[in-house]
């Protein structure tokens, strides 16, 4: 009996082994991307026996090697304001991602910032260009420029503004809680000579000079914070200061409205498509935008910039999109809400909602105007004979091509 039970321990303890394997085997000729393993199904990956962060690695299953059809190096594309140093203040918050964060993008920065009520982001002005996006709230800004034309302005959710470089402003929180997204047109935002707050100036500078220049009393500066309070506390006065405009009206005029917002023909069906540029916003001529609103499954269609990187933020839902950067290289990114991105120059790329709710979010680019190049069109505007050798595909295909840029596509049946 005790030879019969030695016996079964020991055929027990070969055979765990060979289970165990014939389990991984099993679960390996499944796909495991959505379970943040890299393993496609074919005999090809491996679970991550080491440290890793799951929860990223679920949210990011193309990072694992989901698309066969990615290749070569492609740098990383993506930041996540999550990843960012949250700035905290007595009146609210700030967060940034720049160059350091995202080396490759070159052409903007960008950040959040949130205002409680009648917190005050302090006078300053920039050395680049400044365009806000308000969604979520009301805010009272307020800028001039190097003629002493003024604008004073009450913005609500959906409205923009833009600060051309050198302009002095400051921006003001008006409901119970405010928030916006801030836009410039320099990478390398967080250098020095970058921003100038006015306290910080005030504060170094004699005192005998300030007295002289503002014509007062040199203790009147005493109480000027000596470091900068970027973001403060105040409160709404009782007669809120109205809106008012001198010289900076019409086509120079700093604000957009939403309501001005008008949305450009979408022939593919997917959404809604806004542009925001020199065209219908004149003073902003150094940013354009488009405000970009897809439907759960559809496609914003392949194609490129001529003129510029695209920046971009996700405001709502999730996506997916690969990045062609020319000869065989080519990565793909899962983005969802809060993530940023930079698409280099002229390099070409798609954006597909993978999520069931609309899929929201702002391009930015540094240019006076937004302008795509649509795979689609230019192939359906290329002789056809030309385009089907070079593709080794049926003539007949070619001649179905759509002429006219689709932009965003319906979700496929």
């Amino acid at each position: 009996m005790k030879f019969l039970s030695q016996l079964l321990l020991a055929s027990a303890a070969v055979a765990s082994p060979l289970l165990e394997e014939n389990v991984n085997v099993q679960k390996r000729a499944e796909s495991s991307f959505a379970q943040g393993q890299p393993i496609d199904g074919t005999g090809r990956g491996a679970p991550i026996l080491g440290g890793t962060n799951h929860a990223l690695d679920i949210q990011n299953p193309d990072n694992l090697g989901q698309q066969k059809t990615d290749n070569g190096a492609v740098v990383n594309l993506k930041w996540s304001f999550s990843d960012s140093k949250a700035r905290i203040f007595n009146g609210g918050w700030t967060r940034q991602q720049v160059i350091t964060d995202l080396p490759s993008s070159h052409d903007i920065a960008g950040a959040q910032q949130h205002l409680k009520k009648g917190a005050i982001r302090e006078l300053h002005w920039h050395r680049v260009a400044e365009w806000g996006y308000v969604y979520a709230g009301s805010v009272l800004v307020s800028a001039v420029d190097e003629e002493g034309n003024y604008e004073v302005s009450r913005l609500e959710v959906g409205d923009i503004w833009y600060f051309p470089k050198g302009s002095a402003h400051t921006v003001q929180g008006l409901a119970d809680e405010n928030e916006y997204l801030l836009v410039f047109d320099d990478g390398n935002f967080d250098s020095t000579g970058t921003t100038f707050n006015i306290a910080d100036w005030i504060t170094h500078t004699p005192k005998s000079i300030l007295a002289q220049n503002f014509g007062v009393n040199a203790s009147v500066f005493d109480t000027v914070p000596t470091s900068g309070p970027y973001i403060a506390n105040s409160t709404l006065p009782a007669n809120p200061t109205p809106e008012s405009a001198s010289g900076l009206t019409g086509n120079s005029s700093y604000i957009f409205r939403k309501s001005q917002l008008a949305t450009v023909p979408v022939p593919g069906g997917g959404g809604n498509f806004s542009r925001v540029d020199s065209r219908n916003f004149p003073i902003s001529k150094t940013i354009a935008a488009t405000i970009v609103s897809l439907e759960p499954g559809g496609l914003r269609e392949l194609h490129w910039h001529p003129n510029a990187e695209e920046w971009l933020y996700f405001h709502r839902g999730t996506a997916r999109a690969t990045v062609f950067i020319g000869t065989t290289n080519a990565r793909t990114f899962d983005f969802t809400a809060g993530d940023t991105a930079v698409f280099p120059d002229n390099s070409g790329h798609y954006i597909l909602n993978t999520g069931t709710e609309n899929l929201v979010w702002i391009e930015i680019y540094r240019s006076e105007r937004v302008a795509d190049i649509s795979l689609t069109q230019w192939l359906a505007l290329t002789p056809p004979d030309i385009v089907a050798g070079v593709l080794k595909v049926d003539r007949g295909v070619v001649d179905r091509l759509k002429k006219e840029k689709q932009i965003l596509i319906k979700a496929s049946k």
